[in-house]
């Protein structure tokens, strides 16, 4: 075990693709010299090679276009987008191609790539630096779509998700690369991939999270539980496809849901929790499931962007009313 943030826990997790596979190779903007806009990839480029990690030109379709080349010519492409928001661009080539190919081809080729993107704000920078949108990739068939929120979950996702047959988007929270730090694994270590994970037992109400919003789903049950309200913290880790056994057994356990995201309220991961609940525990309910999200809005700029992204607060205040206070 080795204490690392989550930026170094995922270069750590790279580095061992890398060095393990001689078939994975990483491209993006800057992802070499540079290192990556947040130093994600720093040191790489120099340890394997430019041929292993290459820096691209600035055009998002043509990066997802050569990883999806090379993905169904047998090799494990890594691809990076900067930012989430500037992924729409290659929104095409994900859509129309990478999810596609299996069924297109009728499972003669598959194409086993990672596409990696900083998501969701909390730096204080404009609109497309700060999107929280993954649901749009969720909401994509044939790709598989995950979220961690801790250091050691981010590397073993990042192995496991570079070993799956088929596409993953893997978004990292911009706001928990070096937040915090734990103990992470050394060496190569897979966590499965559409698995959720009790980060937190209770038995008063769930509280439902992933990426930078689980650590306050942690400490929003840290404040309730000085009031003796315990809450039960589930980490999603992926989002399609999504573990409703997980959540569904919760919501029985504790009759109240409280679903987490800082995605856009309508349509969101959150809603699709909600649903979930609904249809499978509804007659084991104590209130209606309640949610948490950003707004339905352009993230705004430095000094509004704290009243879109969900707060403490707001989810203690969730809580609060699932309990009839």
């Amino acid at each position: 075990m080795t204490e690392m943030n989550m930026a170094h826990a995922l270069n750590d997790a790279l580095a061992v693709a890398l060095a393990d596979d001689d078939r994975v190779v990483m491209l993006g903007e800057d992802v070499g010299l540079t290192g990556g806009v947040f130093r994600v990839t720093d040191g790489l480029q120099e340890r394997f090679g430019a041929s292993r990690v290459i820096d691209t030109p600035v055009a998002e379709s043509g990066i997802v276009g050569a990883a999806f080349g090379m993905a169904i010519a047998g090799m494990r492409p890594v691809a990076e987008i900067q930012f989430l928001g500037f992924s729409y661009p290659g929104y095409d080539q994900i859509v129309s191609h990478v999810g596609r190919i299996r069924n297109r081809s009728n499972h003669r080729f598959t194409a086993p790539l990672v596409i990696r993107m900083p998501f969701g704000g909390g730096i204080g920078a404009a609109e497309h630096h700060s999107e929280s949108s993954e649901a749009i990739y969720a909401h994509t068939p044939g790709i598989k779509v995950v979220a961690p929120g801790t250091p050691a979950a981010a590397k073993g996702l990042l192995l496991a998700a570079i070993e799956d047959p088929d596409p993953v988007i893997f978004l990292e929270p911009i706001r928990v690369y070096r937040a915090i730090k734990e103990d992470v694994p050394a060496g190569r270590y897979l966590l499965p991939l559409g698995v959720a994970e009790v980060v937190r037992p209770g038995t008063d109400v769930t509280l439902v999270a992933y990426g930078a919003m689980l650590r306050d789903a942690g400490r929003a049950a840290e404040a309730l539980a000085t009031d003796g309200v315990s809450a039960e913290v589930i980490d999603l880790r992926t989002l399609s496809p999504l573990d409703a056994d997980t959540i569904v057994t919760s919501a029985v356990k504790t009759g109240r849901v409280v679903a987490i995201s800082e995605g856009h309220r309508t349509a969101g991961i959150a809603s699709e929790v909600a649903a979930i609940v609904q249809e499978r525990a509804l007659y084991s309910l104590l209130a209606p499931v309640a949610r948490v999200t950003g707004w339905d809005t352009i993230v705004p700029l430095k000094r509004t962007e704290r009243h879109h992204i969900p707060s403490v607060d707001r989810i203690v205040a969730a809580v609060r009313r699932t309990l009839g206070d």
